[in-house]
Order: C-alpha cells, then sequence, then structure tokens
C-alpha cells in the first residue's frame, strides 16, 4: 500500500504543475497599419492586477494616439471598421476620466515619437484572458485598435481619438 501511494504522489505533483502553468495565460497581437504593413507587436499576460499589455510599435505617425482594445477580433484594413467598438461588457461610457465611464477596453494614451516608435506597458484592470464577461476571448474575439488622435479619456463613445490607424487581433 505504501509503495502505491508514493508512486501517486509524482504523479499529481506533476499533473498539478501542469495545472499551474496552464493557468499563466498569455496573448499577442501583430499589429498593422491601414496598408497592411506591420508596425509591431504586442504581448498580453494575466497578472492579479489584470491583463498587461506590453508593445513595441513603429512606422506610425509621431504624437499622442489614443489606443483601446475593440469587440471584435478582425482588423480589415485600411479603416480596421471591422473590429467593431469598444470592448465594453459593462455597458459603460467611453473614458478613463468619465463619471458614468469607462469601457473595459479604454487604455491610456500612446506617445510616438519624432522616430515613428513607442514603447507600450500598460495593464487593463478591467479585462482577463481567462474565462468570463470581461475576457478578450469571447466569442468573435477581441482586437487591440490605434488611433490617429490622442484620446481625451471623456468623450463617447471613443474619446474623439480619430480614424483607427493600426489594428492587431488579440490571438492565444
Amino acid at each position: 500500500m505504501k509503495v502505491r501511494f508514493f508512486a501517486v504522489v509524482p504523479t499529481l505533483l506533476l499533473a498539478s504543475a501542469v495545472c499551474v502553468q496552464a493557468a499563466a495565460t498569455t496573448a499577442h497581437a501583430d499589429i498593422v497599419d491601414s496598408t497592411g504593413k506591420s508596425v509591431g507587436k504586442a504581448t498580453l499576460k494575466q497578472t492579479a492586477a489584470g491583463v498587461e499589455i506590453k508593445a513595441s510599435l513603429s512606422n506610425l505617425p509621431p504624437g499622442t494616439h489614443g489606443m483601446h482594445i475593440h469587440t471584435v477580433g478582425k482588423c480589415d484594413p485600411p479603416d480596421f471598421k471591422s473590429a467593431g467598438g469598444h470592448f465594453n461588457p459593462d455597458a459603460k461610457k467611453h473614458g478613463m476620466n468619465n463619471p458614468d465611464g469607462m469601457h473595459a477596453g479604454d487604455l491610456p494614451n500612446v506617445e510616438v515619437g519624432a522616430d515613428g516608435k513607442a514603447k507600450v506597458k500598460v495593464t487593463a484592470a478591467h479585462v482577463t484572458l481567462t474565462d468570463g464577461d470581461h475576457s478578450l476571448f469571447h466569442e468573435g474575439g477581441t482586437s487591440l485598435v490605434i488611433h490617429e488622435k490622442a484620446d481625451d479619456y471623456v468623450t463617447d463613445p471613443s474619446g474623439n481619438s480619430g480614424n483607427r490607424i493600426a489594428c492587431g487581433v488579440i490571438e492565444k
């Protein structure tokens, strides 16, 4: 009996390690401009605080640009309207400074340098890469969209951030 017990323990430990590793959810998005040219890649990682998004971007117009998670995992150039509206499972208003907001997919603006490059590191506190209403992997998927102008963080539905200039489908 003791021999069997000790033979089972390592198997159970291995199985639990596999389950813990599977729970460490990550995703990525290959971001393209309106011509379909790559402008960067984003990596997404589930953390206790939400989904951490890191991106390395290039070949974008210098300046401040709105960035949001959109509700459809589709990025058809040139206008990316296929990505739908902002990810908003709670039916809130837009904007981190809106008293009636915010969308779960609202993110801070991206600062693009004179060289057309930007590094992004933000945490989306109201979304998850796991199951549930706030999952970025709901039926139809989601996408990461960069807009032509800065998000004013208040105006519904998109913060006056203008046209969509880049988009990437969020994938496991």
